[in-house]
């Protein structure tokens, strides 16, 4: 078993800052996903962890060993990698036994092993084929069950399931997720698709541009995002922006928009930062933007585009030039055209600074 820790990593290629002083702990047999945008840094932190790479700065420890300079065979660690890296020229079965055999493991043993882990990911009818005569999926299992065979005390797993078609990746999550309870090890998990961090993830780290933005919680990163970022990229759709001026009147606090007025809960208002600018951002996720309130209208804003989703309904709206989203029901009769009562849940209410796009309340 074993936590990793990276202490203020940086690492640089020539002028280009992959990765600028990330520090970060992960717990022993935790499941922990690096989110973040294609070129954001978190498959370069995945393979210094593997030992791939070397830092330019900083140190990496398995439990309390300095792993940093340890060659990537001595790290008991396995990896999967988006493009599952099989041997084209060999059967399942060899694919799954030839870690096992370069370790030089008794034949029996490797046999054992083997065998167990085409079981756990039910493959056991596949080990005489060749690669080439697999499905996606299938290739993907192989690939795990070549990572599981070896016992490994922290699995890296790169994007392994962005090749597969949607259906399959369903598929795929929910065995990743039976897989690391039942094999209680160390997983990091590395993606850009923020619906497979939400689902599968203990925590998640969302790093952009080399930096670590946010670590929390699945639910702490979707209810109590740190910034624009984060909130704008977690959330499928994600979260509808609008710029306002905060002012108190009566003793209520409110946002006044482009054709808009909100007001702020007492609770909202409470955890107001003492430095809160006049102008702010607005943010309020689509399932949060009521149409035909019982409430006050918010606004009223036009259709532009209705999205029928099965049990859903996703409205894109106009409010004084500006779209966004709205989440409802699919039952809803509105048509393209029509201008329609919107009401902001006052509870749901994010804010941030207008420049640095940080947020602008405190954790509760």
């Amino acid at each position: 078993m074993a936590g990793v820790v990276l202490k203020h990593l940086t690492k640089t290629f020539g002028d280009v800052t992959a990765i600028d002083d990330l520090t970060l702990e992960i717990a022993d047999r935790e499941f922990l996903t690096l989110l973040g945008p294609s070129g954001c840094g978190k498959t370069t932190t995945l393979n210094i962890v593997a030992g791939l790479e070397t830092p330019t700065n900083g140190q990496v420890f398995f439990d309390t060993e300095n792993v940093t300079n340890v060659p990537p065979e001595r790290r008991d660690i396995a990896m999967v990698f988006q493009t599952y890296a099989l041997y084209p020229h060999m059967k399942v079965y060899d694919n799954i036994a030839f870690g096992l055999r370069m370790r030089h493991l008794p034949k029996n043993e490797i046999e054992h092993r083997v065998q167990d882990g085409a079981k756990a990911m039910e493959i056991e009818h596949l080990l005489e084929r060749k690669p080439r005569q697999l499905s996606g999926g299938q290739r993907q299992r192989v690939a795990l069950a070549r990572a599981i065979v070896r016992n490994p005390c922290v699995f890296l797993l790169d994007e392994p399931l962005s090749n597969l078609d949607a259906k399959l990746r369903v598929t795929m999550r929910t065995e990743l997720k039976r897989l690391h309870a039942e094999l209680e090890k160390t997983f990091i998990y590395v993606t850009h698709d923020q619906e497979e961090s939400l689902i599968m993830s203990d925590r998640i780290a969302i790093i952009n541009e080399g930096k670590l933005q946010q670590l929390g919680t699945p639910e702490e990163i979707y209810n109590q995002p740190t910034n624009m970022f984060i909130a704008g990229f977690v959330g499928s759709p994600p979260m509808n922006f609008f710029q306002g001026k905060l002012n108190n009147k009566n003793e209520t606090w409110q946002i006044e928009g482009a054709n808009f007025v909100c007001e702020l809960t007492p609770e909202i208002a409470d955890r107001l930062s003492s430095n809160t600018p006049n102008e702010v951002s607005l943010g309020i996720r689509p399932e949060d933007i009521e149409v035909s309130p019982t409430n006050k209208p918010t606004a009223h804003a036009k259709v532009v585009v209705r999205e029928p989703l099965g049990s859903d309904l996703f409205l894109t709206l106009d409010l004084s030039s500006i779209t966004f989203k709205a989440r409802t029901r699919s039952n809803v009769g509105f048509n393209r055209g029509d201008s329609i009562p919107i009401y902001f849940n006052p509870t749901k209410l994010h804010l941030f600074h207008p420049t640095t796009g940080k947020t602008l309340l405190q954790s509760t």
